[in-house]
């Protein structure tokens, strides 16, 4: 019965569309994506003589394993399949993926081997982690052509796959085909898998909600664990729904599933990002009192709470009392910090902080340079942001594409145009591209400074690299134009690139 339904699902994928993006067969000799190591296929040696335990231990990277590759290829008879097998999950591990598909096409095309189930799922595997489930779909269509029956691994693998590009749909109807023709039988990861993809994708919890069900319906074949539970609930904060949340919580202690430091930092989280203190206190002092201890997630969750809040000197407590437990504030803590002093105009008191984290000689990142260098311009003092700049490649910095576009920001809304165009050159000649932010700073500088035609060519040239006007770029334009007595330049940069509805209401 399952060989039967397995068969009609792999004729549907087989005559389906789910193939490879390019709609070449993935086994197409022609396929880019699959070029292979080609090797010759002669000599006599003996597998007798031929230890690959030994040698898949001894192997040191890729080089090691391709020379093994070629050693084996050339035996007489060939090793076993479990050799080629255990020597592709090697290549697997040291996360050479497109190396393991390319052995894995040369085994099949040059050594006459076609694999098994094992064998399979190793490639589709290697697709799916490189971000295309497409030709791991088509490796199962070759599957039933083989008369090979796949097994949970394989669709769970497909399903990570899915879901790990975004595309939501696709997972989901894979997941419903599963359970309706029982293609196998679901286990724990299948649900994870599904469950952990739908709340990350966001606004799709209620559906996680309903597997969750299910699977409390079925909890003999597949019982529900606080790793599921905690997908669900930390989905549930990210959607803002922080009072399913604490149900689920609840439903977590009357069940019987352990509630981990994972379950209180969303928890806790959600509740700091909605500013609900009170409850956000009483879990942490729950958490004690179960002997769950906070962890850097608790702390940096309200940390930056309360830093978007304006509650710097109550962050500033919360990191006294990290210290206190022997933890080390990280750098997701020092930039919501640093950050929350530069949003309370207290640019000078993050500057300090940064002082004393170089004395302390802590590890520098470039963020922290960057949320004070971008708290000067904000505060419209830009030689001292001008001064941090110059002083980095002393520190063994550099400079990435948000320092230069705080930088030119900071110079084009200051009126400092010429400056701005310098710091570009050098942006170019470190090889640092620029992006959208870069040139809608110089639009909107340009057009603060009346100074249309270099605005145009700056649009010329977003336009030519396929970048898009903000929406305060385009007010800019729009308010240029009620300005200068309809200037034909602005005119046609509008014609250009207004929306359709806008670009008729100025006709």
């Amino acid at each position: 019965m399952m060989k039967t339904k397995v068969f009609f699902l792999g004729q549907f994928l087989i005559s389906s569309t789910i193939r490879c993006e390019s709609g070449q067969s993935l086994f197409s000799s022609h396929s880019p994506f699959l070029y292979p190591y080609t090797f010759r296929c002669f000599g006599t040696k003996s597998i007798s003589n031929f230890n690959s335990r030994e040698k898949m231990k001894n192997m040191n990277g890729l080089d090691d394993a391709i020379r093994l590759y070629q050693n084996m290829s050339r035996m007489r008879p060939l090793p076993s399949l479990i050799h080629f097998n255990n020597l592709l999950s090697r290549i697997v591990k040291l996360k050479e993926y497109s190396s393991a598909i390319n052995l894995f096409k040369d085994l099949r095309n040059n050594l006459g081997i076609s694999g098994d189930v094992y064998t399979m799922n190793i490639a589709i595997n290697c697709y799916c982690v490189s971000n295309r489930a497409d030709f791991g779909f088509s490796i199962l269509g070759w599957f039933f052509k083989r008369g090979l029956v796949p097994d949970v691994f394989t669709f769970n693998t497909l399903l990570n796959g899915c879901f790990r590009e975004n595309k939501i749909s696709e997972g989901q109807k894979l997941f419903k085909k599963m359970v309706k023709e029982e293609l196998c039988r679901l286990n724990i990861v299948t649900y994870g898998t599904v469950i952990d993809g739908l709340c990350k994708a966001g606004n799709n919890t209620s559906m996680a909600i309903e597997l969750l069900g299910e699977m409390e319906k079925e909890r003999r074949v597949c019982k529900p664990n606080t790793e599921i539970y905690n997908m669900v609930i930390e989905g549930l904060c990210k959607d803002e729904k922080i009072d399913s949340a604490l149900k689920l919580f609840d439903e977590m202690s009357a069940k019987g599933i352990t509630r981990d430091v994972v379950t209180y930092n969303a928890l806790v989280c959600g509740l700091c990002n909605l500013s609900r203190w009170d409850e956000a206190k009483r879990l942490i002092e729950e958490m004690i009192g179960y002997t769950i201890y906070p962890n850097v997630v608790t702390f940096s969750s309200l940390v930056d709470a309360l830093c978007k809040e304006g509650l710097v000197d109550e962050a500033e407590d919360v990191i006294s009392i990290m210290k206190q437990q022997n933890m080390s504030p990280d750098i997701v803590i020092y930039n919501a910090l640093m950050d929350g002093y530069c949003r309370n105009g207290q640019v000078e008191r993050a500057l300090l902080m940064l002082d004393a984290l170089e004395q302390k000689g802590e590890n520098l990142h470039i963020s922290y340079y960057n949320i004070v260098m971008d708290g000067f311009c904000d505060g419209k003092k830009v030689d001292a942001a001008r001064d941090i700049f110059r002083e980095l490649a002393s520190k063994g910095l550099e400079p990435d594409v948000v320092t230069y576009n705080i930088m030119i920001k900071g110079c084009c809304q200051n009126g400092l145009l010429e400056e701005a165009k310098d710091i570009l050159l050098k942006m170019e000649q470190a090889s640092v591209l620029p992006n959208e932010i870069t040139y809608n700073c110089f639009i909107q500088g340009n057009l603060k400074g009346g100074k249309f035609e270099d605005a145009s060519k700056f649009l010329e040239e977003m336009d030519d690299k396929g970048f898009s006007l903000d929406a305060s770029t385009f007010e800019l334009l729009l308010d240029a134009l009620g300005t200068t007595e309809q200037n034909p330049t602005i005119f046609k940069m509008i014609q250009k690139w207004a929306p359709p509805s806008a670009s008729n209401e100025n006709e």
